[in-house]
């Protein structure tokens, strides 16, 4: 590839499905004026979205970057910057990205940008590396070729992100960007929940939710769920709530096969399956908390609707005022979730999944559970066989 200071450069976001395609076609609305007004007046800028599954079936950068070089020579793009929302790793580091200023390539892995202003970010790393990729394009055509690291301020905006030349004979870039620090892995972490969309987990559950609404509105009308709320201080409703929460991502996890667990023992392995295993909890976590909430208001209004002050008097020898309402919408909701999660063991692990990952995560544990029932013959059959859904 080779651009010259005079003429149209072509940008080809290469994009996986699902939340990177959607990340790569909001930015190119504004990317070329943007890209025109940083690189000045004598060049313009023509943004090209491909959305395709570059990433299907390997997660090793190398692989992945002479994929997206194979992809680059088969069309007419001067530059070629790919998105995922996969977390990548390289000698024990996560990635947010790698560069190759020779063929004109970049990947970048959107977890490391956070789960927070994602879009913003993506648009800055992207138009900081595309700049960096025309630069480095411009002075090879024009001088001696010699290796150009990207615009500083890349750097400096996400304090976490280091960058480190990328060497060795397989190496097909030559510069890349790695996370360090507690911090940065935080942001790695919030940025998969975000790709896992932990707000799709509510319609998802329907028939835990069915479970969850039928056990509130029977509650409701309980009166020794009423003698029960009443006695109950804001510290046990709290354990209740925590209690209930944990019971309902627990049996999440465990019965829809949520767990990560990897067959090879090295400490990088491990260090992925505890990022996979952590994401996982946070996004059912939200999802859960979300559904929390909805069964509160829903169990508050229901309450309004349904409870009779002289009964309720009556029963509980107390009378029924605006601290008593949401006490006891408070206390059925945590029943209610109770009961929900045993009604989520009608939901098949296939939707449970759908619902918790992302389409990428979805292809990544597919493969992972492939790969080891590969190795344990006897294994494959064993949970389809208990459950209708099997595996996804």
């Amino acid at each position: 590839m080779r651009v010259s200071s005079s003429k149209v450069t072509v940008v080809a976001l290469l994009a996986d499905p699902d939340a990177p395609t959607d990340v790569a076609r909001r930015m190119a609305r504004v990317l070329p004026a943007r890209l025109a007004g940083k690189s000045g007046p004598d060049r313009r800028f023509d943004v090209e979205v491909v959305s395709e599954p570059f990433t299907s079936g390997s997660e090793d950068p190398p692989t992945l970057m002479s994929r997206i070089r194979d992809r680059a020579r088969a069309e007419n793009w001067d530059v070629v910057v790919a998105l995922t929302d996969l977390p990548l790793h390289a000698d024990g580091h996560t990635l947010l990205a790698d560069v190759s200023h020779e063929h004109g390539l970049a990947l970048l892995s959107l977890p490391p940008l956070g789960g927070l202003r994602q879009q913003t970010r993506a648009r800055q790393a992207v138009e900081e590396t595309v700049l960096g990729l025309v630069r480095a394009q411009v002075e090879k055509g024009e001088a001696a070729p010699r290796r150009r690291s990207l615009p500083t301020p890349f750097a400096r905006r996400f304090a976490s992100i280091h960058p480190e030349p990328s060497g060795g004979d397989e190496q097909t870039a030559d510069l890349r960007y790695v996370v360090r620090g507690r911090r940065g892995h935080l942001r790695v972490l919030s940025g998969m929940v975000r790709a896992n969309r932990p707000w799709r987990l509510v319609p998802g559950l329907s028939k835990a939710l069915a479970a969850a609404l039928a056990t509130g509105a029977v509650a409701t009308v309980n009166s020794t769920v009423w003698s029960l709320a009443e006695a109950l201080s804001v510290p046990r409703l709290i354990i209740a709530t925590v209690g209930s929460l944990a019971t309902m991502i627990g049996w999440l996890i465990v019965d829809a096969q949520l767990w990560h667990r990897s067959s090879d023992s090295s400490t990088e392995a491990r260090r992925r399956a505890r990022l996979y295993n952590a994401s996982t909890i946070v996004t059912v976590g939200i999802g859960v908390a979300v559904c929390y909430v909805g069964l509160l208001v829903i169990n508050l209004v229901w309450a309004l609707f349904i409870l009779n002050d002289r009964v309720f008097a009556s029963l509980t020898r107390a009378p029924l005022d605006a601290t008593d309402y949401l006490t006891l919408a408070w206390f059925v909701a945590s029943v209610a979730t109770v009961g929900g999660a045993l009604g989520s063991g009608l939901e098949s692990d296939e939707a449970v999944r759908a619902a918790a990952y992302s389409k990428r995560e979805q292809e990544r544990r597919r493969q992972v559970l492939q790969a080891e029932h590969a190795d344990q013959p006897g294994h494959a059959g064993h949970r389809s066989g208990q459950r209708g859904a099997g595996h996804d």
